[in-house]
């Protein structure tokens, strides 16, 4: 993860929430992902971490990450 000091803000909801930083946007795709925007506002994740393949298709009843994709912001909104 990012270091907080370079946390801007998150948005989103169930399905996908994107973290904004500094130089890199975070977006996380799954289900029942709205806690994380508190999590996230609240600066309490330590870590996000892609799940293995073979995890990908376990069933829960609890927030689900399927997918994370970071994405070097552009120079111009930095």
């Amino acid at each position: 993860m990012f270091p907080l000091s370079q946390f801007l803000y998150a948005e989103g909801g169930d399905d996908e929430v994107r973290a904004v930083f500094t130089t890199h946007d975070v977006i996380v795709r799954g289900t029942a992902l709205t806690g994380l925007l508190a999590e996230l506002a609240g600066q309490r994740i330590a870590r996000l971490q892609e799940p293995a393949r073979t995890d990908r298709f376990e069933e829960s009843s609890g927030p689900i990450v399927r997918q994370l994709i970071v994405e070097r912001v552009q120079e111009a909104r930095a």
